[in-house]
């Protein structure tokens, strides 16, 4: 078992607080030093109390999501003795109201993009077993309760 962390931090920053218009804008420390803007999202909290040029928690779901399937899509390539060139995931989270009625991210779409180089190459058959067997081996994916999707694109 591993624990990972991550430090929050807000400050009001003399704002009235009580009236609601607080700004939204955080950051996320993280172990190895970087620090990351974040804020709500501006389709939750409109502008300017929401910052939109931060990294907001639904994208950082998406991306947490289409970061853990690739670093396990990588890990299998290598051992099939494939070759990665690139790989580009132009990722999307749908936020919906679920079953009970509440918002959430329903849904998460991966469209990973890869560019294998070298006289080894995966038939589209290999590449769609190498996501799949990814997606089941993804932590991120196997702890949360969206339904995630994966659809290779094919250059």
């Amino acid at each position: 078992m591993t624990a990972h962390t991550a430090k929050i931090i807000w400050t009001r920053d003399g704002a009235k607080f009580t009236d609601n218009r607080y700004s939204r804008k955080h950051q996320w420390h993280f172990d190895g030093g970087l620090i990351v803007q974040a804020s709500s999202s501006p389709h939750v909290v409109r502008v300017p109390l929401s910052d939109a040029s931060a990294v907001d928690p639904e994208e950082a779901f998406v991306a947490s999501l289409s970061s853990c399937h690739m670093l396990w899509f990588l890990s299998i390539v290598v051992s099939k003795g494939f070759v990665v060139d690139s790989y580009v995931d132009e990722a999307t989270g749908v936020m919906a109201k679920n079953a009970d009625g509440k918002l959430a991210m329903t849904e998460v779409t991966l469209r990973p993009c890869v560019v294998f180089s070298g006289t080894n190459q995966p038939s589209q058959s290999d590449i769609n077993a190498m996501h799949h067997q990814a997606h089941t081996e993804c932590f991120i994916s196997s702890s949360v309760k969206s339904e995630v999707r994966c659809e290779p694109v094919f250059s």
